[in-house]
């Protein structure tokens, strides 16, 4: 049996992801912990006020991946974007009218993803990936992926990815690429 083979997916709803917000927690916690991102821990406390209101939406989905003995070691989660979002917003330079309309169903924005580093390269992130887009009617899919890694880079376009353009997503933020998946390209 694969390493992967011993990681089950469950897909969660909001209730469901808040529940289950101390895994989330650790998988967060360590994974951004190392570089570029060298989030700290009063950072990780500022993610998850925010986690807490996000799986509230009713379109919250989200995945997370564990080990039969049920230790995390995946998380992925996001919702739709509402038509007030201002995520387009940050983008350094604007774009056109059609890229940043959004009606609440049109753009699902993943929010996080992340695999702890003993369980990466073992296809974790693409399974927690289709997990969280499972059953979504979003046209297209968008995330802020740091530039500098190169693993996430790589997946990010082996699935089809495109950069759209660049943004700091928050105040003090570093650079980030925003990056589209359109669902319909298979249609």
């Amino acid at each position: 049996m694969t390493a992967s083979g011993r990681i089950t997916v469950e897909r969660l709803d909001g209730a469901g992801a808040a529940q289950s917000e101390g895994a989330f927690t650790l998988v967060f916690a360590e994974a951004f912990a190392e570089p570029p991102y060298c989030k700290t821990s009063e950072e990780v406390d500022a993610n998850f006020r925010r986690f807490r209101s996000q799986v509230r939406k009713a379109t919250f989905r989200g995945a997370l991946a564990r080990t039969t003995g049920g230790e995390p070691v995946g998380i992925a989660y996001g919702y739709p974007l509402s038509p007030s979002t201002g995520w387009w917003d940050r983008l350094i330079t604007p774009g056109s009218e059609e890229l940043r309309r959004e009606d609440g169903r049109r753009t699902f924005g993943l929010m996080e993803l992340a695999v702890r580093a003993p369980w990466r390269r073992l296809g974790v992130a693409r399974r927690l990936h289709e997990a969280v887009l499972a059953d979504t009617t979003a046209e297209r899919v968008l995330l802020n992926a740091r530039p500098d890694v190169g693993a996430a880079q790589a997946a990010y376009g082996s699935w089809g990815y495109r950069k759209v353009g660049e943004a700091h997503p928050w105040e003090g933020a570093a650079l980030h690429d925003v990056m589209v998946l359109d669902l319909r390209a298979g249609e």
